[in-house]
């Protein structure tokens, strides 16, 4: 990694505290899945919602798909300009559902019983989306094959790999990195990594 001065470079792209790769590192906690079968595959919609909603591989992967790029933030202070990602919109997935009034909150739910937290308002920005491929590649095992959440404006781990489904709910609860320390938000213009910052 080189360093990068945030106030020269970058066209203020680039938060505080951030050291550019070029390199797409790999960070994880627990093994990696790998999927020779993706019939078995499915992705959940459920929790504060009219009806659950269950998508199987097909389905999911026939949902309109698009190129997306942008900027990546790690708490661990890495960041990656420039990703072109190809995916699909969350707007697009949302359409299969429709949720009750009272859900603010989504629980990103992954393999391994993984999960992380988003106001449900950030989780649906028009800059939200579920990757699929990244820079013309079929994502890797390692960075979240066959589907990986990507919310570019909050730190990475946000960004859930290995993605199964999404909880709607009423009331804000950590996820896995934020039960062990991470904030429970984490903006990176705030510098929020940890649960103390």
């Amino acid at each position: 990694m080189r360093e990068m001065d945030t106030r020269e470079h970058a066209g203020g792209r680039v938060p505080p505290g951030q050291t550019l790769t070029e390199g797409f590192p790999v960070l994880h906690y627990g093994s990696v899945p790998y999927y020779n079968d993706l019939s078995t595959w499915n992705f959940r919609l459920f929790g504060l919602v009219e009806e659950e909603v269950t998508l199987t591989y097909e389905e999911f992967t026939a949902l309109p798909q698009r190129e997306f790029t942008n900027d990546i933030h790690c708490v661990t202070t890495w960041f990656r300009l420039d990703n072109v990602w190809e995916g699909i919109a969350v707007g697009e997935v949302m359409k299969r559902v429709k949720l009750k009034p009272e859900a603010r909150f989504v629980m990103l739910h992954a393999e391994h019983g993984w999960t992380t937290n988003l106001p449900l308002d950030d989780f649906l920005r028009e800059t939200s989306f579920f990757g699929l491929k990244h820079n013309g590649q079929t994502l890797s095992p390692e960075h979240g094959y066959p589907v990986r959440a990507v919310v570019p404006h909050l730190y990475f781990w946000k960004s859930a790999k290995w993605l199964r489904g999404l909880e709607f709910m009423e009331k804000d609860k950590p996820g896995f990195w934020e039960r062990n320390g991470y904030h429970m938000y984490g903006d990176p213009w705030a510098e929020q990594r940890y649960d103390f910052d």
